[in-house]
């Protein structure tokens, strides 16, 4: 039995049994799943998974058990290497962050200059992705923690501790209509295509609610999940994009016009989040406290003390957010 058999089992089973999709968030092959699965089941003389043909229908009663202690087993092996690292070199290691690309292209680079101007010897790892993605590389201990900004409800199982603030901007060419404008509304917005971020219109984000309160329902000429393509295409005249804010940096982009949405859109919320009961090495602690001044080790440790998602979000309620 190896732990990489045990990763592969409960990423299968978080993404509804599609090996393809565990396959692409854990970077490897679906063959290669598929086969240490069924090793997994030989060693253990049981079914896991039923089956129709190659593909997975459900998760059989022996199957729930084993899952069940499969996460445990791999929170206890995350942990006991973490104790065990922390002790040989406090000041050596790895650290393994999972995020967007507009936080790893505009939120994450001062931070990490300065961490490894700390931790030279520490080897630093961004896994940029979708939300989805990022809940599941968290969850499955591929990750040491997230940065996520949109869809809470995916990490529904983790502890969620919120870093900051943040709003979007409209951009457009500097010779667009809607650059003419002092201050811009839906309707505005909505005659034109859109280009935006493929998570845009999710129920739960901000811009569908606002549209969908308002009884509009713009079109998405086009949507990534990286900031700058979506820049080139507001460039090639797609549409009218709307992406956060801090991913529009004036200086390199005078060809572009931003204008400010605060005034159309609900504030969205940056969080952290990381594994009920895991060990943090010394310096993850300290990028945290780096990216979010106010999540110092003692806020951290009793957010992980608590047992409900409630409990921590009341932790956090009177804790004054900045805003970016």
């Amino acid at each position: 039995m190896k732990l990489q058999q045990l990763r592969f089992l409960v990423a299968v089973a978080k993404n509804d049994l599609n090996i393809s999709s565990a396959a692409e968030i854990l970077y490897t092959s679906q063959p290669g799943i598929s086969k240490q699965i069924r090793m997994l089941e030989d060693e253990l003389g049981v079914q896991i998974f039923a089956r129709a043909g190659k593909q997975l229908t459900k998760i059989t009663p022996a199957g729930e058990k084993i899952l069940v202690m499969a996460e445990n087993m791999l929170r206890i092996a995350e942990n006991m290497k973490a104790v065990g690292a922390e002790y040989k070199g406090k000041s050596k290691g790895s650290l393994h962050i999972a995020t967007t690309h507009t936080q790893a292209r505009y939120a994450l680079p001062m931070v990490i200059k300065s961490f490894k101007e700390i931790y030279p010897d520490v080897s630093l790892h961004i896994h940029q992705g979708s939300p989805a993605q990022i809940a599941e590389l968290v969850s499955s201990g591929a990750v040491d923690f997230a940065i996520s900004t949109e869809h809470p409800q995916l990490f529904e199982d983790l502890i969620l501790m919120p870093c900051y603030l943040w709003n979007r901007s409209a951009l457009v060419p500097k010779d667009h209509p809607l650059a003419q404008l002092k201050q811009i509304s839906l309707n505005d917005i909505a005659a034109y295509p859109l280009v935006t971020y493929v998570f845009a219109f999710g129920d739960s984000s901000p811009i569908y609610q606002a549209f969908h309160k308002a009884d509009l329902s713009p079109k998405v000429a086009f949507s990534a999940t990286d900031a700058d393509v979506i820049k080139e295409y507001i460039r090639l005249g797609l549409g009218v994009g709307i992406l956060a804010s801090m991913a529009y940096v004036k200086d390199d982009e005078a060809d572009l016009v931003a204008i400010s949405l605060e005034h159309l859109f609900d504030w969205s919320t940056t969080y952290i989040s990381i594994r009920p009961e895991v060990v943090l090495r010394k310096y993850t602690y300290d990028f945290i406290k780096l990216f979010a001044n106010h999540l110092d080790v003692k806020l951290i440790n009793m957010a992980e003390d608590l047992k409900s998602s409630h409990a921590i979000a009341n932790l956090f309620a009177d804790i004054k957010l900045p805003r970016r």
